[in-house]
């Protein structure tokens, strides 16, 4: 049987809170294992980082997306290295650079696959802002050239990055499943327009978090029926701190995080009990 696990990210854990407090990784660990999270989105980039997240949540049964930022291909190496000692679901990467030319990014992509193909550990190119993939259309003029390369969806950079006009034209809404045909995993947060990430407990809200809906909709059909019947399908909340999250006039944020990211595993969990139902 196919399943969907939602995973919470320790950056969304975050508080940046003016009264200077932050959560332990313990503390942030027990909340996450005590709502019944399946897994964490963690960094992938230090051992001695990953050797203190293998410590706190053995035994806690979460598993681990784990996230890198290589500028090269040989930067690859050292988060696959960690998950073969320290087992990851996936490997989240976001491509820390910038090429103007398709081409120029061929070898990098080509590169990364062949590094994950020979460590046998699934690794997923984010669409991401200020990242080879911030631009929607140079995104898909890769796939163009790479059309098996495999995404990890965050929508919320391409909306807010086109600045899509409401409601959204049939044109970019065939661009976006485009983007989710190569989905293999999703990061979750609702933008609008001018904004990367809105607060979607706001009833004003609304069109946003169902347009967003719409696509996680799409993206888990599509990818239902190109998966295989007992693969796992990966939901990240990632609800981020300031400057991600709208902030009010004394510097916090308008909304608690925490209580919307267990909205959003709800109204996620719902989609994909539609989706097995069509």
């Amino acid at each position: 049987m196919q399943t969907l696990l939602i995973f919470q990210s320790l950056w969304a854990m975050e508080r940046r809170h003016t009264d200077g407090h932050e959560r332990s990784l313990q503390e942030n660990i027990a909340m996450i294992s005590g709502a019944g999270f399946d897994g964490i989105s963690a960094h992938y980039t230090n051992r001695r980082d990953v050797l203190r997240l293998d410590e706190t949540i053995r035994g806690t049964g979460l598993k681990i997306e784990g996230v890198c930022f290589p500028r090269s291909v040989e930067d690859l190496r050292l988060p696959l290295e960690l998950a073969a000692e320290f087992p990851v679901s996936h490997i989240n990467l976001q491509p820390d650079i910038r090429p103007r030319r398709v081409e120029d990014c061929l070898p990098l992509l080509d590169g990364w696959m062949r590094l994950a193909e020979d460590a046998g550990i699934p690794v997923f190119i984010e669409t991401h802002r200020d990242r080879m993939t911030t631009d929607l259309f140079f995104t898909l003029d890769l796939l163009d050239r790479r059309p098996d390369l495999p995404l990890l969806a965050d929508l919320s950079h391409f909306l807010v990055g086109r600045e899509f006009a409401f409601p959204v034209d049939e044109e970019n809404h065939a661009m976006i499943r485009r983007i989710l045909r190569n989905a293999r995993a999703f990061h979750g947060r609702v933008a609008s327009r001018e904004q990367v990430q809105i607060e979607i407990s706001y009833p004003h809200h609304r069109p946003w978090v169902d347009l967003f809906l719409e696509w996680w909709r799409y993206g888990f059909r599509d990818w239902r029926i190109r998966a295989d019947g007992d693969a796992e399908l990966i939901f990240t909340c990632e609800l981020g701190p300031k400057p991600y999250a709208i902030t009010g006039r004394d510097g916090n944020d308008t909304t608690d995080r925490w209580a919307e990211a267990l909205l959003l595993r709800q109204m996620v969990r719902e989609l994909w009990a539609a989706t097995a139902e069509a």
